[in-house]
């Protein structure tokens, strides 16, 4: 388990150098007293471990940015790739507040040789909402502009790479219009937007955030998580407590069908994120949302093994919680 004593740890990603695991996780200090406003504050921690369940904190990747910047307010989530060159890529969210105190969120990244010290790349932003595909501040009823969690792959067949992004649908129910948008590159550097790889619908969720896709056992998933109050009504009757979803598709390329997203875990837990252990075995970890006093815990999971029960992704061996 992996957690600071005197910070909120929330959402995370990994990189894994063969090695060692490398743990990018959002914190902020508990001396906000209030747990929401740990958003506003972000930096972008760093740990190593070599087992997934010991970890050592190493120094900070990042931290938000002057007051001109996109990332101007916080650093939020992303994930971390290699480029065939040897060069680390760490695409991150940048925010910052527009006049009316709602946050716009846009795409950067970040390189680095070692995966320790990281350098932002000047040209920041390199991807945001256009207006057509995906919604805008101007147009959303949400207090924010999403286009955030980017999670960055390489293309099955070679031909370069691939982002999914956070964002939402101008069209749609309030709470359905969550979609996962796509982008493509060549290089990793320059990028350029395209439809979403899932629609809105009356049986899905007002944000898909922190998506990631895998091959589990032979199989797609896409991962993401959404909060009851943030899903359609049709959702919270069959599933009241869900929190981090999984849906199986035919290629991790999608489409993906929202509608048939299943929790993976109850809102104990938060922000699934998959990584194969060092025998292979594909293992789930999550960070500790709320406890049984309602209040947020922080903090992230041992890992916990997974596997398919029928078309259901599902934890095989939960983790011991503690409070």
């Amino acid at each position: 388990m992996f957690d600071l004593a005197d910070s909120y740890v929330w959402d995370f990603w990994f990189a894994d150098d063969g090695d060692t695991y490398h743990l990018f996780f959002l914190y902020a200090s508990r001396a906000l007293h209030d747990p929401e406003a740990r958003h506003y504050r972000a930096s972008v921690g760093h740990a190593v471990s070599t087992d997934l369940v010991s970890w050592d904190r190493v120094a900070d990747a990042l931290v938000r940015g002057g007051a001109d910047d996109f990332d101007a307010l916080a650093t939020w989530t992303g994930s971390t790739v290699r480029r065939e060159d040897g060069t680390w890529f760490l695409f991150y969210t940048g925010s910052r507040l527009a006049e009316d105190g709602r946050n716009v969120q846009r795409i950067g990244y970040a390189t680095s040789d070692d995966l320790y010290t990281w350098h932002k790349n000047p040209a920041n932003p390199v991807l945001e909402a256009d207006g057509e595909i995906y919604e805008r501040l101007a147009t959303t009823a949400w207090h924010d502009e999403a286009f955030r969690d980017p999670w960055v792959f390489a293309d099955p067949a070679g031909n370069g790479w691939h982002m999914y992004v956070t964002a939402r649908a101008p069209r749609g129910p309030l709470n359905g219009s969550g979609v996962v948008a796509h982008a493509t590159s060549p290089d990793l550097e320059t990028w350029t937007l395209r439809a979403p790889v899932s629609e809105p619908t009356d049986e899905g969720f007002g944000q898909l955030e922190v998506t990631q896709v895998e091959e589990v056992d032979g199989r797609a998933v896409l991962l993401f998580s959404c909060m009851p109050a943030q899903a359609m009504d049709a959702v919270r009757a069959r599933h009241p407590r869900g929190a981090v979803w999984a849906v199986a598709a035919d290629s991790v390329l999608g489409p993906f069908d929202i509608a048939t997203a299943t929790p993976i875990t109850d809102d104990d837990l938060y922000v699934g994120r998959l990584i194969r252990d060092r025998d292979g075995r594909w293992q789930l970890l999550a960070f500790r949302n709320v406890g049984v006093d309602g209040r947020f815990v922080g903090g992230i999971t041992d890992p916990m093994p997974v596997g398919w029960d029928g078309d259901r992704l599902v934890v095989t061996q939960p983790a011991v919680l503690s409070a």
